[in-house]
């Protein structure tokens, strides 16, 4: 079993070609014995963006706080605190702060991947 507090994260910066005044930590993943999925908070700060990318493996998305835009397919939709995204495998996507606050949120992937050390998995 394992509690940890997203008060104390610990955020690395996310350096992925493209991605800018981002930044993520792993609250729950591999390195803690979880064999399925791993649990990861996100913070892109006043304008910053994630990587716009695709891979083989879905995702989920929980937006805590901030607003923003998440792109998907060539079309933008607003952000707000609440929304749940879905994000299928092998859609482009990206999501990107609003420029007055911080966009954060939470994002659920596959262990199996390798979202925790080249792209934020969004």
């Amino acid at each position: 079993m394992l509690i940890r507090n997203l008060a104390d994260a610990q955020h690395q910066p996310v350096t992925a070609s493209g991605a800018e005044k981002c930044r993520m930590a792993v609250m729950v993943g591999k390195d803690d014995g979880a064999p399925n999925f791993a649990v990861r908070e996100i913070v892109v700060d006043p304008s910053g963006v994630t990587p716009r990318h695709s891979h083989d493996y879905e995702h989920e998305v929980v937006v805590l706080d901030g607003a923003g835009t998440f792109f998907f397919d060539g079309e933008e939709r607003a952000l707000k605190p609440g929304d749940v995204v879905y994000v299928p495998a092998g859609h482009e996507h990206q999501f990107r702060a609003a420029a007055q606050s911080p966009l954060r949120f939470l994002c659920v992937t596959p262990t199996s991947s390798n979202c925790g050390e080249a792209i934020p998995g969004t």
